[in-house]
């Protein structure tokens, strides 16, 4: 796994993605859950295809702002950049931004596990 691997996802918003709807305010912005899904969304990505056979990441911890808001029918992007790998510990940097720029920033880690050995544990 190589320090520097990225991805970039984006999503256009729409109703769904606003915080009156996912419940997390009561305006009609895009909402922070929304933003961290699609933060966390490209730092899956950016490793997926250098993962050993069997084998996916998980979502440990994300320590994010979110500074701006973005309206209904805005493109959103979130780009992951893999800085740190220690063992299955992969710590990832991201930044979302909007046309008129940085809407958010964030340290995300994510771990390597096996698919059947994590999903055994349910």
């Amino acid at each position: 796994m190589e320090i520097g691997l990225t991805y970039t996802s984006t999503l256009v918003v729409s109703k769904d993605h606003v915080a009156a709807v996912m419940g997390s305010g009561d305006l009609h912005v895009f909402a922070t859950p929304a933003m961290v899904a699609l933060m966390e969304n490209a730092a899956m990505l950016a490793v997926a295809e250098h993962l050993p056979e069997g084998s996916t990441t998980v979502g440990a911890m994300m320590n994010t702002s979110h500074v701006k808001p973005s309206p209904v029918d805005e493109s959103i992007k979130a780009t992951a950049v893999l800085t740190e790998v220690e063992g299955r510990k992969l710590t990832f940097e991201i930044k979302a931004e909007d046309s008129k720029g940085v809407i958010g920033e964030a340290v995300h880690v994510r771990y390597i596990v096996d698919r059947e050995r994590f999903m055994s544990k349910l």
